[in-house]
């Protein structure tokens, strides 16, 4: 074991190394600049179209689920224990600094994810029970043609199985060290009343998935940005000095301070971007998967919509983590992980660590709902619609097994596989920009059109 951990770690080393991280930062700048920078500054349009697509009354809009619920769908896997446990973790090893380059990640990871949804809507397919599908291996085979198609099936055998990891043991396991450090909860327990609830979802597929994240994802954010909004007014005073601090420390090495064991500005670009990408998911193609089943028939549309998904995960909920571990001085605590986060709530907020614990239960638990859905549709591309029922049955089984298990080395594998989940996404995405580009102008020269005409 010893032998296969080493093994694994040496392959993480690389596929986040520099290379990974040009490659996320570069393409998602190379998108935004072939975009002209349209998804930061058409963010209000997203936001209309996310709230007038909360239902669809076109009956001529082919899809599965509302835009609003794709998006919910989306975000119920990404917003999860990156946002609470993968920043302080990203602050703990980088200092303040890491918040910094989260927020270049999510900035550019606007273009990446807006590029991700166009492409999953436009070159989608429908599978034999009706449902639409697509993500990345479906853009691949479908817009680059037979010769890519072993890059579509590589990402699909990495998603299928990273998904185990990232979207279900290792959420489990956050899920039960929350609530038994905060109610006493034994982790057998919440497994097994996981198990059932996610099991109880599962069977009803995507519309009920959605369904679930429609409702659950929106309250939960609300809750837990009002909770951090309310660690800033204590802290409001500090709140200016905070922001220096983390641009300060995003281009210079922070010594050791307190419970700090000081860091490079390596470190914080390093852990800035890694922890930035495993909370919004932009560039690992998973997003896509979901976005695929949207009530559409404009891929633009729905690409102005799924943009959002990283704006809402990191410029806001991983923001108000991060400037209430700065702002309260927790930093230098030397708690890590959920810990870190529990621990500058509480200093400010009466039950503070509750709320953290609530919240983190409440985000894992959707985000084994999101995960799940993304690895079936990696599952069911490899395998075919026969897979389908068997992998839902083995995904429910396997939520336990997490809640119990020590985790080390699948947070390693996980997040290995992650990175080479978004290898070959990354590719396609360069490789395709042009029918982005060309899709996304028709679209707002179309639409300056009718303004005119109107």
């Amino acid at each position: 074991m010893e032998a296969i951990t080493s093994f694994v770690s040496t392959v993480n080393g690389i596929v986040w190394g520099i290379p990974m991280l040009v490659m996320i930062l570069g393409v998602g700048l190379f998108l935004s600049i072939g975009l002209k920078l349209m998804p930061i500054l058409k963010l209000g349009r997203g936001f209309k179209l996310l709230w007038s697509g909360r239902q669809v009354t076109d009956e001529s809009e082919k899809g599965d689920v509302s835009p609003f619920n794709a998006l919910m769908t989306s975000l119920s896997a990404t917003i999860g224990t990156g946002n609470i446990a993968g920043v302080a973790t990203a602050i703990f090893i980088g200092g303040p600094g890491a918040l910094f380059w989260m927020w270049c990640t999510a900035l550019v990871g606007m273009a990446t994810k807006f590029s991700e949804a166009v492409l999953a809507v436009k070159y989608r397919e429908t599978d034999a029970n009706g449902n639409h599908v697509g993500g990345p291996m479906y853009y691949i085979k479908n817009g680059l043609g037979s010769k890519w198609a072993w890059l579509g099936t590589a990402f699909a055998i990495f998603g299928s199985i990273a998904g185990f990891g990232i979207g279900n043991t290792v959420q489990a396991n956050s899920v039960a060290d929350a609530l038994s450090s905060n109610f006493g909860v034994p982790s057998w327990v919440t497994g097994v009343v996981l198990m059932v609830l996610v099991g109880a979802v599962l069977m009803g597929g995507i519309k009920r998935i959605a369904e679930v994240a429609g409702k659950l994802v929106p309250l939960m954010t609300v809750f837990y940005i009002t909770a951090g909004i309310a660690v800033l007014v204590v802290y409001a005073d500090q709140v200016p000095a905070a922001f220096m601090l983390i641009i300060e420390s995003a281009f210079n090495p922070v010594a050791a301070q307190g419970g700090f064991a000081g860091a490079a500005v390596w470190a914080a670009i390093r852990f800035g971007v890694a922890r930035g990408v495993f909370s919004n998911e932009a560039g690992l193609g998973s997003a896509p998967i979901a976005h695929a089943a949207a009530q559409t028939n404009n891929p633009v549309k729905q690409g102005l919509v799924a943009m959002l998904g990283t704006f809402i995960d990191t410029i806001i909920v991983c923001s108000i983590t991060g400037l209430a571990i700065v702002v309260s001085g927790a930093w230098t605590s030397g708690e890590n992980g959920a810990a870190l986060t529990s621990f500058a709530f509480s200093h400010a907020l009466p039950m503070g660590n509750y709320i953290v614990a609530i919240a983190l239960a409440i985000f894992a638990f959707t985000t084994i709902l999101g995960w799940s859905f993304y690895s079936e549709k990696c599952v069911q591309y490899l395998l075919g619609d026969k897979a389908v029922k068997p992998f839902r049955l083995i995904w429910t089984l396997v939520v336990p097994l997490g809640a119990v298990s020590s985790l080390e080395f699948i947070w390693l594998l996980a997040d290995t596989l992650n990175a080479m989940m978004a290898i070959p996404n990354l590719i396609a995405l360069v490789l395709l920009s042009p029918v982005v580009f060309s899709l996304t102008r028709e679209y707002f020269l179309k639409q300056r059109a009718l303004k005119a005409q109107s």
